[in-house]
């Protein structure tokens, strides 16, 4: 769920419109669509004071990416063990995956 969607979700869910809630947040009814439709990205600031008008807190946490992500030394010691034609094929894939994110065609 993107913020814009979550925004919409929250005030909903809350018996607003967006005129109300952007009433109560100090803003224009216009700019709380277009946050909703994702035109713009706020701050996370701008984000707090939307929520915070809905009697909701914004929170966000930093967690430790899931096991899987290996030290470098590992990763080197298992490149150096692949054959050239294995080199070349993990080379290939990764060169594609990257294309994709950059079209922001990967979603994770």
């Amino acid at each position: 769920m993107d913020t814009g969607e979550l925004l919409r979700v929250t005030r909903r869910s809350r018996g607003l419109d967006q005129a109300g809630l952007a009433r109560r947040a100090g803003t224009t009814q216009t700019y709380v669509s277009r946050v909703e439709r994702g035109d713009v990205s706020p701050s996370i600031r701008t984000l707090e004071r939307l929520f915070h008008a809905m009697g909701c807190k914004l929170t966000a946490s930093v967690e430790r990416l899931p096991t899987g992500n290996a030290e470098v030394a590992d990763l080197r010691r298992d490149w150096q063990a692949l054959t050239a034609a294995e080199r070349v094929d993990q080379a290939i894939t990764l060169s594609e995956f990257l294309t994709g994110v950059a079209a922001g065609g990967v979603d994770g």
